[in-house]
């Protein structure tokens, strides 16, 4: 387990981080991962005192007792909370997927709750006067298309343009922090859910992305303009006993659902495997039934043993299907029957989990030539569908033969080079 940064990369963050060594705590002769706001805790706040604090958080942002970061900082004798600032769905995870936010006071503590997802996703001046740190406190799913890695960015600009400091209490990246998957973003798709130039599958905690996005100056506006602000003031209060190897069942610490369909830590592996096919609103997901993201399925299939057979056959690592019957419970597709696939990952270390739905492309346009991807996409979607991919060579070149080798090695391309850079920010 990496635990010391090499002299290089300590004296790089001697100013903006706080590092520790990872910690063994019995309890079944098992290891414990502590998360950032537990470390904070055990440091009496100590990165707080003297400081008027806001938090962004949402229902993900406890310790492993179920305790809000909002109460334990709100509680806390010798820190000053004096504002809440909502992301999507929320800090208190009231707000659907994609609805609006709005300004108002928390009931719990009377804190004012500023919205950041709605007309405003970069904290104003106004919303910051006052304040001399800002902390974030979400649990992230290690894919760019999350929108809380958008909302860390957009503070860091927001918080580096007054001169406000921005604490990240760090937590594990549920991926884990080895696999990284997808291409850069490109200029002409950076977006909201594409907000800066890294993989769609990053390998980072969202304590290490905040650092390289710092240190690599990669902070841009929604636009994909990088800013000349300056640096942020950031620390990152770490993680004690997280490996890079360990996926989140791995930590043994309660998952709080992130969004309404990703209700397990299994659902993070699921998302980036399905949720970019699921762009186009070609086929179900999943979504609206039990098994959001693990499942590809469609009225006009109408041969799923077939479908699964042929998925089988290309005898992808790690990955299994079976041929599924369901009807969505709610959603376009509710009350329908659909045919398709369900699909396991039997040895997540070993599966490319980002291609899987590419190769549903290329299997369905084969089985069901008049149902292809790029044919049959609803009208608007291709858009959102370059974004997410980061780049409309994806789709462009897809659509020509519906075959993943034609866009195979582009999406790879800057895997390699990625892991490289990243690795200078390891902070385990």
């Amino acid at each position: 387990m990496k635990q010391i940064l090499n002299s290089a990369v300590a004296l790089l963050f001697a100013a903006s981080c706080i590092f520790t060594a990872s910690a063994q705590d019995c309890c079944g002769g098992g290891q414990i991962v502590k998360t950032g706001v537990e470390v904070l805790v055990e440091h009496n706040f100590k990165e707080l005192e003297g400081k008027r604090v806001g938090l962004v958080t949402n229902p993900t942002g406890v310790d492993r007792n179920l305790v809000s970061t909002v109460d334990i900082l709100h509680n806390a004798k010798n820190v000053e909370l004096v504002a809440l600032f909502g992301p999507e769905h929320g800090v208190r995870g009231d707000i659907y997927a994609g609805g609006k936010v709005e300004d108002y006071k928390d009931s719990a503590t009377g804190l004012p709750v500023y919205s950041i997802y709605g007309k405003t996703r970069k904290p104003t001046p106004e919303m910051l006067q006052g304040l001399d740190a800002v902390v974030y406190d979400i649990q992230d799913n290690g894919c760019r298309s999350y929108t809380f890695i958008s909302t860390l960015g957009l503070l860091m600009e927001a918080c580096a343009e007054q001169g406000i400091e921005v604490i990240v209490l760090d937590r594990p990246n549920p991926l884990g922090g080895l696999k990284i998957e997808g291409n850069l973003v490109e200029p002409g798709n950076f977006s909201f859910v594409s907000m800066f130039e890294i993989p769609y599958i990053y390998g980072l905690t969202v304590g290490e992305l905040a650092v390289l996005l710092n240190e690599e100056h990669l902070l841009k506006g929604e636009k994909g303009t990088r800013t000349d602000i300056p640096k942020c003031k950031l620390t990152v209060v770490p993680m004690e006993g997280w490996s890079r190897d360990m996926t989140y069942p791995d930590t043994k610490l309660p998952w709080i659902l992130p969004s309404p369909h990703v209700p397990y830590a299994e659902s993070a592996y699921y998302y980036p495997a399905s949720g970019i096919l699921g762009e186009l609103y070609y086929m179900n997901i999943g979504i609206g039934y039990t098994l959001p993201f693990q499942l590809f399925g469609a009225e006009w299939i109408t041969d799923a043993e077939a479908f699964a057979a042929k998925m089988n056959g290309l005898n992808l690592p790690g990955v299994r299907f079976r041929a599924i019957q369901y009807s969505p419970f709610y959603g376009g597709d509710a009350g329908k029957q659909l045919h398709g696939v369900q699909y396991y990952f039997t040895d997540y270390k070993k599966a490319s989990i980002t291609e899987l739905q590419f190769y549903v492309i290329e299997v369905l346009a084969e089985m069901y030539p008049d149902h292809a991807v790029f044919s049959n996409a609803k009208d608007g979607r291709y858009g959102m569908f370059d974004k997410v991919t980061g780049s409309d060579f994806i789709r462009a070149n897809l659509a020509k033969r519906h075959k993943f080798e034609d866009i195979k090695e582009y999406w790879n391309k800057d895997a390699d080079s990625f892991r490289k850079l990243s690795q200078k920010y390891y902070m385990y």
